[in-house]
């Protein structure tokens, strides 16, 4: 096994060392992802190997690879790389990506990310200390300040000829549209590069028709969670970022947008399942341990309330042992049916498909379908437990628990997350333990409450 691993360090460091000198012979043609994965196989297998090429990567190269990388990467790439050379891989980054670097890296060592920030031109440390200072879930916050802009007053000859020197000098990349502004640089709309390919370049932009142009664009405050549905609804491969003056300051790319996407899918599930994204991401067991021995906690907490139920009927139990078989049925049946209702509402939810007004038609649906299929299993779980225990009224009190419990699934799986987020809580945190609580506390009250009454 030693021999293996060594062998594979070996090969990774040889492959990761060929595209770095095809780098410098410019004959580059691996993305800079490929290189990060690469690079990350080489860190789990051996951190001496991983340091030693990385500090072989160009810092040009190196801002495309450590801008593809984690979060803990980042955060720990001043141990091993000099300040200098962070500086030169800082400046070759596009500002958002820059601004995200030196958020990452001040959370283990703020004073060399203090020191990058401070050794900038004073232009590049203007832009990066206001992206800096957007809150996370602001659309500034993910905007690059590289954009491709003209005044209507141009010849689009020369705008073209001005983008082919911002792309040569390596200014600008993912380039897909032209903006508009005005003298005091307003947004006025923007036209994509296949549109302004077909006018004749001794024009200027006044003579594009405004059907041409669209007019999308967000102000820099605006929520990320409306900019991306903009994005999405209407689209765009990129998104105008305005300031209050209506003044062009930015851009949000589709790059950008599926990191948002998978962040906020990503987020989604953590919550749901009761873990934080960002401690899952540490290195350290023990803060991983104490993040989730948190919601354990909680979740044994409400274990303990639903055993106190139990508690009440232990006589009946005693009485009928048929009971005790039969309980895990009627529980794990709820709990199925409420997870499949919150599941969806909370997903609906965050793709702005469940509006507030939209509540009790989501409420009535759930309802709807749960019991539905409460009838159906209440038949089919009535059958079975009679032909097993030959007691028709035990069939009878576990179908009607069952209709029960699933109709309080369907109906608590979707007001849990509807009023946590109408009280502005984040629907997918503690949803999951609140609704377990609900249908095991409903599921074991009902069947042996009703076996008592019936049966006994």
């Amino acid at each position: 096994m030693q021999e293996k691993n060594i062998e594979q360090i070996s090969q990774l460091s040889d492959e990761i060392t060929q595209e770095i000198q095809k780098y410098k012979e410019e004959n580059y043609t691996v993305h800079p992802y490929d290189i990060s994965e690469q690079l990350l196989k080489l860190r789990s297998l051996d951190f001496d190997s991983y340091v030693s090429v990385v500090k072989k990567i160009p810092s040009t190269l190196f801002a495309e690879v450590l801008s593809e990388m984690p979060i803990y990467v980042q955060e720990e790439i001043s141990e091993y790389v000099s300040t200098k050379k962070l500086i030169n891989i800082t400046s070759n980054m596009d500002t958002d990506d820059a601004a995200t670097f030196i958020q990452n890296l001040s959370e283990e060592n703020e004073d060399i990310a203090q020191e990058i920030l401070e050794s900038l031109d004073d232009e590049d440390k203007e832009v990066l200390e206001q992206l800096i200072s957007y809150d996370d879930n602001e659309a500034g916050s993910y905007m690059q300040t590289e954009l491709f802009s003209a005044k209507l007053t141009d010849n689009i000859g020369d705008a073209i000829g001005n983008l082919k020197e911002l792309k040569e000098s390596k200014e600008v990349d993912n380039i897909w549209h032209c903006h508009l502004v005005d003298d005091q640089k307003r947004y006025l709309g923007s036209i994509g590069l296949e549109e302004l390919i077909i006018f004749d370049r001794d024009q200027s932009f006044e003579a594009i028709p405004s059907d041409k142009l669209k007019l999308f664009s967000v102000n820099h405050r605006t929520p990320i969670k409306e900019s991306v549905e903009m994005i999405t609804n209407y689209n765009l491969s990129s998104l105008p970022i305005v300031d209050d003056s209506n003044v062009l300051i930015g851009r949000i790319t589709s790059d950008d947008v599926y990191d948002i996407i998978e962040e906020s899918a990503t987020e989604q599930i953590y919550n749901m399942a009761g873990v934080n994204e960002e401690v899952e991401q540490e290195e350290s067991i023990y803060e991983i341990g104490k993040s989730r021995a948190f919601w354990l906690g909680i979740n044994l907490i409400t274990a303990i309330a639903a055993s106190i139920v139990i508690g009440f009927f232990d006589a009946t139990i005693q009485s009928l042992v048929a009971l005790a078989v039969l309980m895990p049925i009627v529980a794990s049946m709820g709990g199925n049916a409420g997870t499949q209702t919150l599941t969806v509402t909370v997903r609906q939810m965050a793709l702005g498909d469940i509006e507030p007004e939209d509540a009790k038609k989501t409420i009535y649906k759930e309802v709807v379908i749960s019991l539905a299929n409460g009838l159906i299993f209440a038949l089919v779980i009535g059958v079975i437990a009679y032909l097993w225990f030959g007691l028709a009224l035990l069939g009878v009190v576990i179908a009607l628990s069952m209709i029960i419990n699933l109709l309080g699934a369907g109906f608590f799986g979707a007001v849990i997350p509807l009023g946590l987020q109408k009280a502005g809580i984040d629907p997918a945190i503690g949803s999951t333990v609140l609704l377990t609580t609900v249908t095991d506390v409903v599921g074991f009250f009902s069947f042996l409450g009703l076996a008592t009454i019936i049966m006994l």
